[in-house]
């Protein structure tokens, strides 16, 4: 039995634990918090429920559209590898987006003219033709979502969310 076993031990400090664990202003601000991230959430929720209705006629999926601008972002055809790291995802969801999107004709996977072994992805006529089309849809469903909010309200907002996206630290996996 070591000294935390014994009956007395931490007795003196039961007050000051039973003051550290509550505190009316911290549990308000930890509430207040949770409350923002549960809004937060059921935001991200209900539009990526609308972005992918008016996906859904185009016959692609939200994390397709990201890819797709991704690739086109890029001013070579970049590397799988690279495409991975840009989405901070792992190279094997990758390798699934561009199957589909290769699949549609909308991306193709091209010889790196430096190596044999690395493969490249490029963006297709028709993939450019589904970016139009799909940066419309991003617009609806964008004007769905902030149709409540004045312009100035959108401008806060804008603001709000940069500073939240702004701060986040980078991720290492």
């Amino acid at each position: 039995m070591d000294a935390s076993d014994s009956p007395d031990a931490g007795a003196t400090d039961a007050p000051a634990a039973a003051e550290r664990s509550h505190h009316p202003d911290r549990d308000r601000d930890r509430d207040r918090d949770g409350m923002l991230a549960e809004q937060l959430l059921r935001l991200t929720r209900r539009l990526h429920r609308i972005q992918s209705r008016q996906l859904e006629p185009i016959g692609i999926t939200p994390a397709q559209f990201r890819l797709l601008r991704t690739v086109a972002s890029y001013d070579a055809a970049p590397r799988m590898a690279d495409l991975a790291q840009r989405l901070d995802v792992v190279p094997r969801a990758v390798t699934t987006l561009v199957d589909a999107l290769e699949a549609s004709g909308r991306v193709r996977r091209a010889p790196d003219p430096d190596s044999r072994r690395v493969v490249r992805i490029e963006i297709t006529d028709e993939g450019r033709a589904t970016l139009r089309s799909l940066r419309n849809a991003r617009r609806a469903a964008a004007e769905e979502i902030l149709a409540p909010l004045t312009a100035g309200q959108r401008e806060v907002l804008g603001g709000l969310l940069s500073a939240l996206v702004d701060g986040m630290p980078e991720r290492h996996c």
